[in-house]
């Protein structure tokens, strides 16, 4: 008896995510950043665990934070760009390395200090009533299966 294959890994084509890049006008902390976004809509966002990035020298820590929306049954997720902390694991004994205490999620998009995510394929972040005159609209951006983003948010979805 002969076992089929069923799939390939190798021709399975995996489908890029949808993200928001969200970016403050002025700096403000994040608890009173959600405190005005709870306060404008139905969605009340919370505090997760935090999502980890395991460095060579360092484990970063980014905060998260998370709430459902009941009538489009969609969950959004804000995640800070910027690690909040981390913990050094190893002492940097090369001199050129690449790796330092702080972090962000995407290195060519420093001024972005959220990242928002959601359940769905197609997001429509419009249903997030954002403060007047502290976010800037959000952005659409698109990540490729490629990017370490990506392998980072389908871990935590």
């Amino acid at each position: 008896m002969e076992i089929q294959k069923l799939y390939d890994l190798d021709d399975i084509e995996f489908e890029d995510i949808a993200i928001g890049l969200v970016r403050l006008a002025k700096h403000i902390p994040d608890h009173e950043f959600f405190f005005k976004i709870n306060q404008n809509n139905d969605l009340k966002f919370s505090r997760k665990k935090d999502l980890i990035f395991h460095g060579d020298y360092y484990d970063y820590y980014f905060p998260r934070f998370e709430a459902y929306h009941k009538f489009t049954k969609t969950c959004f997720t804000f995640i800070s760009n910027k690690s909040s902390e981390s913990k050094q694991k190893k002492l940097q004994t090369e001199l050129f390395t690449e790796e330092e205490n702080i972090k962000f999620l995407l290195n060519n998009q420093v001024e972005v200090q959220y990242i928002l995510h959601s359940s769905e394929q197609f997001p429509d972040f419009s249903v997030i009533l954002l403060p007047e005159n502290l976010v800037f609209p959000i952005q659409d951006y698109t990540l490729s299966s490629e990017e370490e983003l990506y392998q980072i948010i389908q871990y935590y979805e």
